[in-house]
């Protein structure tokens, strides 16, 4: 495991691609649907756009400047969602990755155009009483970037809409868990919704939980 903050070695690439075969390993993207960034210093590293996993390697990601002054390096282009990847990190210092993919019930939740709210006291691991739907846009355009960034000014995930599921993570380790969660979470709601109306927890019940949640789940040295 490696510890955050990261700088751009080989070492930390191989942890991005490594964690993208993870995603599919674990149920939660499908084919090259997901993207994973990192904080490297001054600089972002993130997977290349159209390379499936289990042909890249360490010197295929791309490299991007996170203030934005200046052009991608590497020998093939960023993911097309690089500009929230990019947003995300610019504007979250305390985060070291993002990790982005099409979870199916968290898509499916996106396709509806709904939100998560508190039905389960695990909607704190995202930093708030609900999981955020993000406004729909192009992928890889600046306006969904602006609707990403807005939609997690204050959590930690969300939903897109007609699109998949964003997460933030102190260390990679850690924004692929919160990710799992998250589909978790939208599995959950979705078959509660099934079988009757699920009960919302509190303003009061959610806040007890959000005291008590910074200690809990996966630990990290970031």
């Amino acid at each position: 495991m490696l510890k955050a903050p990261y700088q751009d070695t080989p070492e930390l690439r191989q942890a991005i691609i490594d964690a993208c075969k993870d995603m599919n390993r674990r149920g939660i993207n499908q084919g090259t649907s997901g993207n994973i960034s990192a904080r490297a210093g001054g600089r972002m590293i993130i997977t290349p756009s159209g390379i499936p996993y289990d042909k890249m390697t360490p010197d295929m990601l791309a490299s991007l400047p996170i203030d934005g002054n200046g052009a991608p390096e590497g020998p093939f282009p960023p993911s097309t969602e690089w500009q929230f990847h990019l947003a995300l990190l610019r504007a979250k210092p305390e985060m070291h990755a993002v990790v982005h993919a099409h979870p199916v019930h968290c898509t499916a939740l996106a396709i509806n155009r709904m939100e998560i709210p508190a039905c389960h006291y695990m909607i704190a691991l995202f930093g708030g009483d609900t999981v955020p739907l993000a406004g729909y846009e192009l992928f890889g355009s600046d306006e969904l970037a602006r609707e990403v960034t807005g939609a997690m000014k204050e959590r930690h995930g969300c939903l897109m809409a007609n699109h998949g599921a964003v997460v933030v993570g102190e260390t990679l380790e850690k924004g692929l868990w919160r990710l799992e969660e998250l589909e978790v979470l939208a599995r959950a709601y979705i078959l509660s919704c099934t079988i009757g109306t699920p009960h919302i927890l509190s303003a009061d019940e959610i806040g007890a939980v959000l005291g008590a949640v910074k200690n809990y789940g996966m630990k990290t040295e970031a």
